[in-house]
């Protein structure tokens, strides 16, 4: 099934997906109703994003019906967080956890590779976070999405390099960067083109791949300046500059949420020591912790 002859745009009508498995549109219509092919809907028509059609081929048994995922690894993905990782560990809830970027923990839940993924995957066209994201590749899950925090985000930055108060002023300073396709790096790369500041041109260190590594690379002198969270920078010492808000969120697999693992966690997550937990780490609003931004 892997040779089929995809088209090279990212989404796949009705009429091209019954071509693409010379099926009926019909049986189409049923597979999408039924929530065995990957789909979603746009303006009254049903699209089908062609990557997660591939994996649902991929996946596909010798008969034709696809592996449902039943047992997902009690691992959660997606985006590091420091609340989030202290949070895990506290709760004693049993979860592990694998964070290396937004987009590679929504690309991970997909293929049923955790239980929920951290997304702080910002739209600069609406202006909303992670909603965007998972419309369009998690579509087809049996999931939700319900905040986490709210971040104060901006420019942590040592002693000795002057004032910060822009992304401007990044220039000619030697910058810790984050891992492509991390929500951090997508979203400096879009305020930085609106502000027209040219990321390309500023000298950077080696790669990091969470917030503490980031900043601790600017604690000791490796570079000058990160695009990192109030809470580490305060942690570390350094200095911090807001530049942006941002929605932190978590991706639940609806099947895991009831599970003990994650109720433990949840239940946890709402106790006077998160919220004092949040509170002495700085540039975080749990307020709205648990609210539904998405459902399934």
């Amino acid at each position: 099934m892997t040779d089929l002859n995809f088209p090279d745009h990212e989404f796949l009508t009705v009429r091209e997906l019954a071509e693409l498995l010379r099926l009926k549109e019909r049986k189409i219509y049923d597979l999408a109703a039924s929530g065995e092919v990957p789909c979603s809907r746009a303006t009254g028509k049903l699209l089908f994003p062609a990557g997660e059609i591939r994996a649902w081929l991929n996946r596909a048994k010798s008969g034709g019906a696809t592996t449902t995922i039943t047992d997902r690894p009690q691992i959660l993905l997606g985006s590091h967080d420091p609340l989030l990782d202290w949070a895990i560990r506290q709760s004693r809830s049993g979860l592990a956890t694998y964070f290396d970027g937004s987009m590679d923990g929504l690309e991970r839940f997909t293929k049923g590779e955790g239980i929920a993924t951290g997304l702080h995957l910002h739209d600069g066209r609406l202006g909303t976070w992670n909603i965007t994201a998972v419309q369009r590749m998690a579509a087809s899950q049996n999931a939700v999405l319900i905040q986490f925090a709210s971040r104060q985000r901006g420019l942590v930055y040592r002693e000795g390099v002057g004032e910060l108060s822009r992304l401007q002023d990044l220039t000619a300073l030697r910058l810790v960067p984050r891992q492509p396709g991390s929500g951090t790096d997508r979203l400096l790369r879009d305020l930085a083109a609106d502000a027209e500041v040219d990321l390309d041109a500023i000298p950077t260190t080696d790669v990091a791949r969470s917030e503490d590594e980031a900043v601790e690379h600017v604690r000791r002198g490796a570079a000058d300046v990160t695009f990192g969270l109030e809470s580490v920078a305060q942690g570390y010492g350094l200095r911090f500059t807001p530049i942006v808000k941002e929605e932190f969120a978590l991706l639940v697999d609806r099947k895991a949420w009831f599970e003990a693992g994650f109720q433990t966690f949840l239940s946890y997550c709402q106790t006077d020591a998160f919220a004092k937990r949040a509170a002495s780490l700085g540039g975080y609003d749990v307020s709205s912790f648990g609210t539904v931004a998405w459902n399934a």
